[in-house]
């Protein structure tokens, strides 16, 4: 997070006129903002098309108003001293134009998840005051807007149903500095959520140069293929799609793939092989119906639990030789249930199980105490090139307290983890009793395929010595005497 100061006092003030007018769930303050800062875009966009067309002295093209919808720009209803006015505009023209623009020549992402969308906004002097500060705050540049988004987004303090945890940015970016995407991926998120996975992965491709120092986005279709066909995002709820699509659009992604899917049902079980990099923290605990399940994910895991059918889900997504990092409840590691072990044996016979970190219980807090890991894979369907070793690292802390308060503490393995991943060599000597370590799959395997650390790591005893039995002895008669004198005393005050 880099915004501070000003800004960052700017958004929160914005964020409590909506909560003093009575907008105080976080995410319809966060939807009404995103339906402002779309309509605000589109005037910024037309804007710029008219500073084209003046300076080549050719009509406008592809104009997103036409002469009768002048009136709803931003530029032109934020200078309106009346408020009724104001808000006749966007509640009845503006908004309604943004929701019908799916199916249009400037339909996004965006537009085509409006369709259930609500204004919320019925006071004229809550929309004037919003508009004035929304104008106030800089927002020129792709860094400041994203991270300003990125800023409302962590002010999410409700849970969503079915175990959806919004997942710690640092925890994002760790794994996305583990897998080290390319310039070519197709990278998916199938439970996208705010589209977290997908904003790092994009960050993380903009500061990569190639030997030259040159940024490897500028190299031929490199840019046309990240605005374009690079991110793919699937949810099925309608306010989480929006706030994706604008949580990538403000990062600067022109045209993000977020699609309303339920990713593990039927109904999307056509999708296979269609993506390089999975990037996912699937939802625990939830349990869907099973007549719903897409039949060729329980035909692997036989099973109800969303932990479970994401796994196989992964593996059909990806194509050959594709890779995922994905988070995981520790019951999948070490779970007993058919389910468990079939689907954690067919990560590791069929498939490359690449690497297994452990992760502190309190990464999730203040929403959830649950113990999770990362696991990392590659997709390889044949099983000669299955499994060899498994990396395991046993991440202690993660640079915030692990209790409900998170705050910044000294201790971080995460620097140290990223440095052992990407130095890892399993021909080398492997102290079980190091944070990280190789096992080969033969162990896993006799393990009746557990991949839980503490099923492998050594643990280290520290010597203690103790004093001889007749000195600890002697030291609690001495300790009884004094006891004894101290009642005796008492008794001697009382008379």
């Amino acid at each position: 997070m880099t915004i501070t100061g000003e800004i960052k006092s700017k958004v929160d003030k914005l964020w409590t006129t909506f909560w003093n007018n009575g907008i105080s769930n976080p995410l319809s303050v966060i939807e009404q903002i995103s339906y402002l800062l779309f309509i605000k875009r589109l005037d910024d966009l037309e804007l710029l098309k008219e500073r084209k067309a003046q300076r080549l002295g050719k009509p406008i093209k592809d104009s997103i108003f036409s002469d009768e919808q002048q009136t709803l720009r931003w530029s032109h209803f934020k200078n309106l001293s009346d408020a009724d006015k104001m808000l006749r505009i966007v509640r009845d023209e503006a908004f309604p134009f943004i929701k019908n623009l799916g199916g249009t020549q400037i339909e996004t992402a965006y537009a085509r998840h409006m369709k259930d969308a609500v204004f919320l906004i019925a006071s004229p002097a809550l929309l004037t005051n919003v508009v004035s500060q929304i104008e106030q705050i800089p927002m020129e540049d792709r860094d400041t807007k994203g991270d300003l988004y990125e800023y409302m987004l962590s002010k999410l303090t409700t849970a969503g149903t079915n175990g959806q945890f919004r997942t710690p940015r640092h925890i994002i970016k760790m794994m996305v500095e583990l897998m080290n995407p390319g310039a070519r991926e197709i990278i998916c998120d199938p439970a996208c959520g705010t589209g977290g996975f997908l904003v790092a992965a994009a960050e993380y491709l903009r500061n990569l140069k190639d030997s030259s120092g040159n940024s490897i986005l500028n190299a031929p279709g490199n840019r046309e293929h990240f605005n374009s066909k690079m991110f793919h995002g699937f949810d099925f709820d309608g306010t989480m799609l929006r706030i994706g699509s604008m949580n990538l659009m403000l990062h600067g992604i022109d045209d993000p793939k977020i699609e309303a899917r339920d990713s593990i049902s039927e109904d999307y079980s056509g999708i296979s092989e269609a993506f390089t990099m999975i990037l996912a923290n699937p939802p625990f605990k939830g349990s869907v119906e099973k007549s719903t399940i897409a039949k060729d994910l329980t035909k692997v895991v036989s099973t109800t639990k969303t932990e479970l059918l994401f796994l196989p889900l992964f593996l059909r997504l990806l194509k050959i030789g594709g890779q995922a990092a994905v988070i995981v409840p520790d019951g999948v590691l070490f779970g007993s249930s058919k389910a468990h072990k079939t689907i954690r044996k067919t990560l590791i016979e069929n498939h490359k199980l690449d690497g297994v970190i452990s992760m502190p219980s309190g990464v999730f807090k203040p929403y959830a105490g649950v113990s999770t890991a990362v696991i990392i894979f590659t997709k390889v369907g044949v099983e000669k090139d299955g499994t060899d070793y498994v990396w395991f690292y046993d991440m202690k802390a993660d640079g915030l307290s692990l209790d409900d308060k998170r705050q910044p503490i000294e201790d971080n393995d995460i620097l140290d983890l990223l440095e052992k991943w990407h130095n890892r060599d399993p021909k080398q000597e492997s102290d079980r009793k190091a944070k990280a370590f190789f096992v080969p799959k033969k162990e896993i395997e006799a393990e009746g395929y557990d991949l839980s650390i503490n099923r492998y790591k050594e643990i280290e005893y520290e010597e203690v010595e103790y004093d001889p039995p007749n000195v600890i002895l002697g030291k609690l008669r001495s300790l009884e005497n004094e006891i004894r004198a101290d009642l005796d005393a008492l008794e001697g005050m009382l008379g």
